[in-house]
């Protein structure tokens, strides 16, 4: 990987074998808390009869690592700490309930999602997609991607790096054209990003279409 793309360093704090250990016990057990409190309002909506007419939608703000890549908490552009969790339940969308989608959506989606949820006229201006369609059909024709951004201090000067995630690849780049770094991962073969192919001759095409695609991306959103 680019020098410029670990936040944690030296790699895991030098912490000891233990130490990391009883850290994930930690996490884990916050993630086992706060499934205990989904569960208590989903019994609830239940119970008084609310299930059928409430929208429910769950996520996060990021991802955490937890040592992949030698890496801790946030601000990084890894797939473990750009992903976030995503579930949205809807009335009459029951044949979508309990199913998963691997198409690639965004947080920003969820505004103009839930607009036409719940029957309001939405700006015309959103960078968002309505999941609606998804939630009819998890396997629907989707062509969108996800952009993530983080910033790192190098020599005093801030530096930004941008991601782009479709469905099988994550192509990121530090800094204006990448001068700091670029990384290529294919998930197909490679889901923990372990592999960095942006220099792999194999690569050039992809790497040069998704480099247009993300930098289109930034700016319509800069």
């Amino acid at each position: 990987m680019p020098p410029i793309a670990p936040w944690t360093k030296p790699p895991n704090w030098d912490l000891k074998e233990d130490d990391l250990r009883r850290a994930i016990q930690a996490y884990y057990a916050s993630i086992s808390f706060m499934d205990a409190q989904v569960g208590r309002i989903l019994d609830a909506l239940d119970r008084l009869r609310l299930a059928e007419n409430t929208i429910v939608l769950f996520w996060s703000d990021h991802g955490y690592l937890l040592g992949q890549h030698g890496q801790w908490m946030k601000q990084s552009l890894f797939e473990e700490s750009a992903r976030v969790p995503l579930i949205v339940a809807a009335p009459g969308m029951k044949d979508s309930r309990a199913k998963a989608s691997s198409r690639v959506v965004e947080l920003l989606d969820l505004y103009p999602t839930l607009a036409e949820l719940t029957g309001l006229k939405a700006p015309g201006n959103l960078q968002g997609e309505s999941l609606r369609p998804l939630l009819v059909d998890p396997g629907a024709k989707w062509d969108r991607v996800a952009l993530t951004q983080t910033n790192r201090m190098q020599n005093r000067r801030q530096i930004k790096g941008y991601s782009l995630r479709t469905e099988r690849y994550r192509y990121t780049e530090w800094d204006e054209n990448g001068r700091a770094g670029v990384e290529l991962y294919d998930h197909e073969v490679d889901p923990g990003e372990y592999t960095n192919l942006a220099k792999s001759a194999d690569h050039v095409q992809v790497r040069d279409e998704l480099s247009a695609r993300l930098r289109k991306l930034v700016g319509t959103r800069s």
